[in-house]
């Protein structure tokens, strides 16, 4: 069997993640993380739409995590990505860093907005 290393390019691939915390491209983050194309940021959680709007033209899709469960997301916060043209898909926080790194490793133009587990 061939194996073949995946490569991010310059994104930030998420390495793991545990109660509280994520360790993004090496680096540990704790609590809620906004991982965009080229930086990983504390997010504010649901309230802070205005850091995944500062992201229109660059991602096509948010990858949001709702912590160890799925859970709806508030309208408020959605309503305003979508408007914006950027695809928000709403998952548990594991499927949403699996998600995440698939798709980075495709070079697609994504985001994901994380609650710890």
């Amino acid at each position: 069997m061939k194996l073949t290393e995946v490569s991010f390019g310059r994104g930030l691939p998420i390495d793991g993640y545990g109660p509280g915390f994520f360790r993004v491209a090496g680096t540990v983050h704790r609590g809620a993380v906004l991982i965009a194309p080229e930086a990983a940021l504390p997010w504010g959680g649901f309230a802070d739409a205005a850091a995944v709007l500062a992201l229109a033209g660059a991602i096509d899709v948010l990858f949001v995590g709702t912590g160890a469960e799925i859970a709806a997301i508030p309208a408020a916060f959605r309503a305003p990505i979508e408007a914006a043209g950027i695809g928000v898909e709403i998952m548990n926080t594991p499927a949403a860093c699996r998600s995440h790194n698939v798709c980075l490793a495709e070079g697609r133009r994504i985001a994901a907005a994380l609650l710890p587990v």
